[in-house]
């Protein structure tokens, strides 16, 4: 495999790494080693294969080992197959009774720590005795999830991060962002992925990154929704997560010579210490996807700045770890999985923005900083030394808060000619009731009340918000091929924040239903004026309300446009479809 040369730009500009030696070390093969992987080969291991011979490295440890299996799962918008490696005991059928780890490394292609990570440890399940980790658990290892971004490569894609010295782009070929696609379900990579998850359930789903941002002294961060007790929609799940895992990983993280931690976001990047905030409780990241979906899932952010060798073997410890754990505490783990997924809250919250005051003070590890005057800037800038502060910090973190919530009805209904949208439900699992012939049903229609479009473009799509809705009981025909959607179900929760137009993670949300916002048919004013004068006439009330809105509204009362187009809202003949939603509600009488 060739060797490819240094940055020329040598990452001078970053802050100095401080030197690290830990135990994990030991786990890098030396080169002798037949099954020594590219990472390891690397006189700096500063190094990650590219996607053909990262492919061919894992085809040929499959021919070697009956405990690896290399499966492909789907096809990039390049061509590329999108291959997933399954380790286990049990041949090609995986035991449902045995706990199960998928390891999504390479959404952000440029941080793929958890494919050289993953390289080691299923070649050391393979050959070096490691076998025994599969007794009782199985693994699903996701190399490279976007591996169009993955091979974008070269030494400038990732200015802020420490190695590998060729690093894959952010976006796919589309130039979208997979993390960011949780819920809308737009690439065909994350399409591919519900399809594997929908194969291979996980009661563990850990999601590999590399952080942006600040310095400090941890190297392997992580977290999960609800974490430290806060509110969160699988609670069980939460508890588990901070009461087993956390601890148990901390501790063998620690043993191994790393400095784990909890994620930490940033507030403001000229002041360190200003404080940290949750980054955010979206259901359109993974995170926030599992605690929706009730899949226990962890993020980790190693840290850009220390070295690729010591987050790759970060990665390596916390995955063996999570499969040890799960072989010994799995059993609980699905105990909290099926308790969360029973759960049916009559109100699901929506749309978290940051709380303005601190939830508490988080003590912090730090790295030593300084001022200076940037001549570039023209003010002051933060300076990393690279020591370590021998103070803890002692810095606010911010949470999140729901700003909407929204009442759970029975179910949904969702009418034929929207199937791309049915499709995108059944991606994710959700259970549908197909009708086989026309329907006439008594539903709750939404009105969008002055509806806003963006002004920009975001992730492929130009989004719409609507901060009020109006309602409607109507007799509604759905004609066959249509869905009806119960929320009496364990993804229930998933279902409202797809379907409410209101929810930001909404189908509607992501622009995906702008029919709703063309009217159709106008009336001239020759017409309208000498009908509006017969409804002043006719309706009493109609004409109080009219002068009181004279009244109240100069603006409106000076635009005749304005004027004529309040009566035509007011007759049959204005558009009854115009801003009604075409997905009905069903809700208890």
């Amino acid at each position: 495999m060739a060797q490819t040369p240094k940055n020329p730009w040598d990452e001078a500009f970053l802050p100095p790494a401080p030197h690290w030696q830990g135990a994990s070390q030991a786990l890098i093969r030396d080169k002798s080693d037949p099954w020594v992987t590219p990472f390891e080969a690397d006189a700096d291991h500063d190094f990650s294969p590219t996607y053909a011979d990262t492919r061919a490295w894992f085809d040929r440890l499959d021919k070697a080992s009956r405990l690896i299996r290399v499966e492909d799962f789907g096809v990039s918008p390049q061509g590329r197959a999108i291959f997933a490696v399954i380790a286990s005991k049990d041949g090609d059928t995986l035991d449902p009774k045995k706990p199960l780890l998928l390891v999504q490394c390479g959404i952000h292609p440029g941080e793929i720590d958890g494919k050289d990570a993953g390289m080691m440890l299923l070649r050391d399940m393979a050959f070096h005795g490691k076998d025994g980790l599969l007794d009782k658990v199985n693994l699903v290892l996701i190399p490279i999830l976007s591996v169009d971004g993955h091979e974008r490569s070269g030494p400038y894609s990732r200015p802020n991060q420490r190695g590998p010295r060729i690093q894959g782009w952010r976006n796919t070929a589309t130039n979208q962002n997979l993390n960011r696609d949780f819920m809308k379900l737009d690439q065909p990579e994350m399409q591919a992925l519900k399809r594997l998850q929908a194969k291979y359930r996980a009661d563990l789903y850990v999601d590999v990154h590399v952080t942006d941002g600040m310095d400090y002294q941890y190297d392997v961060t992580y977290g999960f929704n609800g974490e430290n007790g806060v509110w969160n929609r699988s609670p069980a799940i939460a508890s588990w997560l901070d009461e087993v895992l956390k601890p148990a990983m901390n501790k063998s993280l620690e043993a191994e010579g790393h400095i784990p931690g909890e994620l930490v976001f940033g507030i403001d990047e000229h002041n360190p210490k200003a404080g940290f905030n949750d980054g955010g409780l979206g259901e359109r990241f993974s995170n926030g996807w599992g605690a929706a979906a009730h899949v226990p899932t962890i993020l980790i952010e190693n840290h850009s700045l220390k070295p690729h060798a010591q987050r790759v073997l970060g990665t390596y410890v916390f995955i063996e770890t999570a499969l040890r754990l799960l072989a010994d505490k799995g059993g609980d783990l699905r105990g909290a999985i099926a308790a969360d997924s029973a759960l049916r809250p009559a109100e699901v919250l929506a749309n978290f923005m940051g709380d303005d005051k601190p939830s508490y003070i988080r003590d912090f590890k730090g790295v030593k900083y300084e001022y200076y005057d940037s001549p570039a800037s023209g003010r002051k800038e933060v300076r990393w030394l690279g020591e370590a502060d021998p103070d803890i910090w002692k810095v606010p973190f911010y949470g999140s808060h729901s700003t909407l919530s929204l009442k759970r009805p029975l179910a949904y209904y969702v009418p034929s000619y929207r199937a791309d949208l049915i499709e995108r439900l059944k991606l994710h699992g959700v259970a549908l009731e197909t009708l086989t012939a026309d329907k006439s049903v008594n539903v709750e229609m939404i009105r969008l009340v002055d509806p806003k479009i963006a002004t920009r473009a975001n992730e492929g799509h130009v989004q719409i918000s609507v901060d009020k809705v109006t309602t409607e009981t109507r007799a509604w025909t759905f004609p066959k091929g249509s869905v009806r959607v119960p929320t009496d179900q364990p993804l229930g929760d998933l279902v409202v924040l797809l379907l409410e137009p209101q929810s930001s993670e909404s189908f509607f949300a992501w622009g995906m239903v702008p029919e709703v916002l063309s009217r159709v048919e106008y009336i001239e004013p020759y017409a309208i004026a000498p009908l509006a004068e017969k409804m002043l006439a006719a309706d009493p009330n109609l004409k109080a309300q009219f002068e009181a809105k004279l009244a109240a509204e100069p603006k409106f009362a000076g635009d005749p446009d304005a004027r004529l187009a309040w009566f035509y809202r007011r007759t049959p003949f204005y558009d009854d479809h115009h801003l009604l939603y075409p997905i009905a509600r069903e809700i208890a009488r």
